[in-house]
């Protein structure tokens, strides 16, 4: 399911559409885990401000102008390559939000490979070291994230394995994001 195009057909059969708007990379998770995180964050994300479903960004800003070598490179990295394990450790207070914090050094190798080679055009968030999580909350009352955080800190079912299925590219326009192409984990 390599290089499945997105609405604007950005990829497909060698042609690539010239767009401005910067490109997001994220992680996708299996079906269960999909839905259990989905749900985590549609249950707690004000409704107004959640635009995206559940996701593990690997980048929030590449330029438009590498989608060719962007997707070469999410092709090699995931075409023969197995599903990374990976983990959910503990919730995270972000302030005014939470999140699950994830641990996955195969992923995180994929991160780091795509930050070399890109690494003339990071922007500073994204050259930044990377904390891997899923958002669940956010652009909340401090106190509201702080009574999440210990609800989800005192539950043992939120430290659990964690399938991460493939990889997506994704425009950014300001709003929810118009998917590019995704990427499978070979099986």
């Amino acid at each position: 399911m390599s290089g499945v195009a997105g609405p604007r057909g950005a990829l497909g059969h060698g042609t690539l559409v010239a767009d401005p708007a910067p490109i997001i990379v994220a992680a996708e998770f299996g079906g269960a885990d999909f839905a259990w995180l989905d749900g985590l964050r549609r249950a707690h994300f004000p409704p107004e401000r959640n635009q995206i479903a559940a996701h593990l960004t690997l980048f929030h800003h590449l330029p438009p102008s590498l989608i060719g070598e962007l997707d070469a490179r999410l092709r090699a990295a995931t075409q023969r390559t197995s599903p990374p394990a990976a983990t959910i450790e503990e919730a995270m207070l972000l302030g005014r939000g939470v999140a699950l914090r994830v641990r996955s050094a195969a992923l995180a190798q994929i991160r780091d490979q795509l930050a070399d080679a890109f690494d003339g055009v990071l922007t500073p968030q994204d050259r930044a070291g990377w904390r891997p999580h899923v958002t669940i909350q956010n652009k909340v009352d401090p106190a509201v994230a702080r009574r999440l955080h210990a609800s989800l800190s005192g539950d043992p079912s939120i430290a659990r394995p964690l399938c991460i299925a493939g990889l997506a590219a994704h425009f950014y326009r300001g709003g929810p994001w118009e998917l590019i192409a995704r990427y499978r984990f070979a099986r």
